[in-house]
């Protein structure tokens, strides 16, 4: 018999084989973006096809399912999820889940079309935003994302915080790019009231010249050593805090804001690991830094039941692995993945 949701309505929660709970999906709704960040994607990208893509109405009917299943927290990512089409249309109809089974909707974004979506993004119920910045020079700017206008950006974070939606700075710590900006981000996002959290590059889609991670391990920067610097200025505390995300916290005593940061390397964060991803055709990779994936688009188009969607899901997560194995150690990279960042979803 075909199961339909209501409202409220859930099944046995999804736990992988290390007793984890799969509570927080991060969804990514297209591969395609506006800008081309040097540590993200090639310059000249492929792109895929449209048929290949799933449709808006499977993309809601599949977070939907999780949401069924115990996922209470759901971030839409891609690419850039705003240039998506009719992309509104997915917000509004995940919204109706929000108080029943969903808790937070959020995404995270570029910025680049924040001016115009930050409203309507607001009024589908989404409080909290994240955007991806790594300098505040424009010509730096301009130079990492290849195709990006600051100003832009700036403009499009005002909105969000017109809107109402509080917004987090999310910064790849990028050794000889923006190092000499690490307090002029942080007292900026201070003086504004956003939090911040720096995130280490990962060995991920074009590494650099040759196959030896050359230039991707010229650019990684430990954010053990980046803390460090913070250290020599401010009195930094530990926090217990946690989003639902791998970010683990401090405090900044002297501007009172909190910053976070994302260590895949230097500290992994996979023995609290609650996160799985969903690209834009339906994989879903149980891992960020491991290959195995499920595909839930061919139990989206085969049925209009849920069930095999549900049992597709279930499956996969039962072959969750305890880890990933990302790793510069030895000058060289280690578990590195040739798929680009904009293919699985930031």
């Amino acid at each position: 018999m075909q199961r339909r949701y209501r409202p409220g309505m859930t099944q046995a929660p999804l736990i992988d084989p290390f007793a984890r709970a799969i509570t927080y999906l991060r969804v990514s709704v297209t591969d395609r973006c506006d800008f081309r960040c040097t540590y993200c994607m090639s310059e000249h990208m492929q792109f895929l096809p449209k048929k290949e893509l799933l449709t808006l109405e499977e993309l809601e009917r599949l977070c939907t399912a999780f949401v069924r299943l115990g996922v209470r927290k759901l971030r839409i990512t891609g690419g850039e999820p705003l240039v998506r089409r009719n992309i509104m249309s997915f917000f509004e109809g995940m919204s109706q889940h929000l108080g029943h089974g969903l808790e937070e909707l959020t995404l995270t974004t570029n910025g680049s079309q924040l001016d115009r979506f930050a409203a309507p993004l607001a009024e589908a119920g989404v409080r909290r935003i994240n955007v991806s910045l790594d300098t505040l020079d424009p010509e730096k700017f301009r130079e990492i994302t290849r195709w990006g206008t600051l100003d832009k950006v700036l403009r499009g974070i005002d909105a969000a915080r017109d809107a109402g939606m509080r917004v987090k700075i999310n910064t790849v710590a990028l050794k000889g790019f923006n190092e000499d900006e690490l307090f002029d981000l942080t007292e900026w996002c201070a003086r504004e009231d956003m939090d911040l959290t720096f995130i280490e590059v990962m060995p991920m889609g074009d590494m650099g010249d040759g196959t030896d991670g050359t230039l991707r391990l010229d650019q990684y920067w430990p954010l053990r050593d980046l803390r460090g610097r913070l250290a020599t200025r401010y009195t930094l505390t530990d926090l217990d805090h946690r989003t639902g995300g791998p970010a683990r916290y401090v405090r900044m005593e002297e501007t009172g804001q909190q910053i976070g940061f994302i260590t895949p390397l230097t500290h992994n964060f996979c023995e609290s690991c609650n996160r799985v991803r969903v690209t834009c055709t339906g994989q879903l990779f149980m891992c960020l830094g491991q290959d195995d994936m499920a595909d839930l688009r061919a139990p989206l188009r085969t049925s209009t039941a849920d069930a095999p969607l549900e049992d597709a899901i279930r499956a996969a997560i039962a072959r969750k692995p305890k880890g990933h194995d990302f790793d510069y150690s030895r000058q060289k990279v280690e578990g590195r993945m040739s798929r680009h960042m904009s293919h699985t979803g930031g």
